[in-house]
C-alpha cells in the first residue's frame, strides 16, 4: 500500500491538522510502504536553518516513520519551494524533482505539485520563474532571517489577496497543458495538487483513456490517495476530536 497527500499548509496555528497529520504517522502510514508529500507540506519555510521547535517537531515524526521502514518522498511546493537536503537528510525523506515519474500500481505515474500547471495564472508564472531561479534561491538562502521573515510575510500576503480577487479559472489548471504534458512524460496517470479541488478526472488522451487525479487540502478534513490492489482509491477522512482535558478535582 502506497499515500499519498499534499497541501496539509502545517502551522502552528493549525494544531488540529497537525494533530491529524500525526495521527497518519502513526497509524494508516506504518502499514504503507511509501508516502509521497507533494507540496505545500508546510505553509511557509523560509529556509532549513530557521526551523522552527514546531517544525523540527513534524521532521522528527517523519524520521520515526521512515526508520520504521515506510520510504518518504517530498516535493516541493510553492509555499515551501526552500525546504532543501538538510532537512530531508534530517527527516529521513527523499526530495523529488516537480514534476516526477514513478511506478506505482504496476504503471508509470505522473507526480507533481500542480501550480506549474496554472499556466493561465501569468502573473504567478512569472513569479514562480523568478523564485526557482537558482541564482535567486541562493540569495533566498542566505538571506538574513529577520529579512526572510519579512518576506516570507508579503508573499503570503500577495497571494491570498491576488488569489481572492482572481477568476476560478485562471487559477485552476490549464486544460490543454495536461494532456500535452502526460504525452510528453508518456503516461496515463497523473497525480497533483495545489488547487484544493480534490476529484478523479477521467480523460481521452489520443485513443487512450487516462485520468487525473487531484489531491485534496488538509483544512477541514483531510484527504489521502491510497494506491494498493484495488487501484487508486482518493478519500477524504475527519480530523479526530482534541483529547478531552481531564475535569477538575472537586
Amino acid at each position: 500500500m502506497i499515500l499519498l497527500i499534499s497541501d496539509l499548509h502545517l502551522e502552528e496555528e493549525r494544531p488540529d491538522i497537525t494533530r491529524a497529520f500525526l495521527d497518519l504517522l502513526a497509524g494508516r502510514a506504518r502499514s504503507a510502504s511509501a508516502l509521497y508529500i507533494l507540496g505545500d507540506f508546510f505553509e511557509a519555510w523560509i529556509g532549513d536553518d530557521a526551523m522552527t521547535p514546531f517544525q523540527r517537531s513534524i521532521c522528527q515524526a517523519l524520521r520515526e516513520l521512515s526508520d520504521s521502514g515506510t520510504a518518504i518522498f517530498l516535493m516541493h511546493g510553492n509555499r515551501d519551494f526552500l525546504l532543501g537536503k538538510a532537512f530531508c537528510k534530517e527527516a529521513g525523506c527523499t526530495l523529488l524533482k516537480d514534476p516526477s515519474v514513478v511506478q506505482l500500481a504496476g504503471e508509470p505515474v505522473l507526480l507533481m505539485h500542480g501550480d506549474s500547471l496554472c499556466t493561465r495564472d501569468e502573473s504567478y508564472m512569472k513569479l514562480r520563474r523568478y523564485l526557482r531561479n537558482p541564482v535567486t534561491l541562493f540569495i533566498l538562502r542566505h538571506l538574513p532571517l529577520s529579512t526572510r521573515h519579512k518576506l516570507a510575510r508579503k508573499l503570503r500576503s500577495e497571494s491570498r489577496a491576488q488569489t481572492r480577487m482572481k477568476a476560478n479559472d485562471i487559477v485552476d489548471v490549464t486544460p490543454e497543458e495536461i494532456p500535452r504534458i502526460m504525452q510528453e512524460y508518456g503516461v496515463k496517470t497523473l497525480v497533483h495538487g495545489h488547487t484544493h479541488r480534490p476529484a478523479i478526472h477521467k480523460l481521452q488522451i489520443g485513443d487512450q483513456a487516462a485520468k487525473r487525479i487531484v489531491l485534496g487540502d488538509w483544512d477541514r478534513q483531510g484527504w489521502a490517495l491510497q494506491v494498493d490492489e484495488n487501484g487508486f482509491v482518493l478519500a477524504p477522512f475527519d480530523f479526530a476530536p482534541p483529547p478531552q482535558l481531564a475535569a477538575p478535582a472537586n
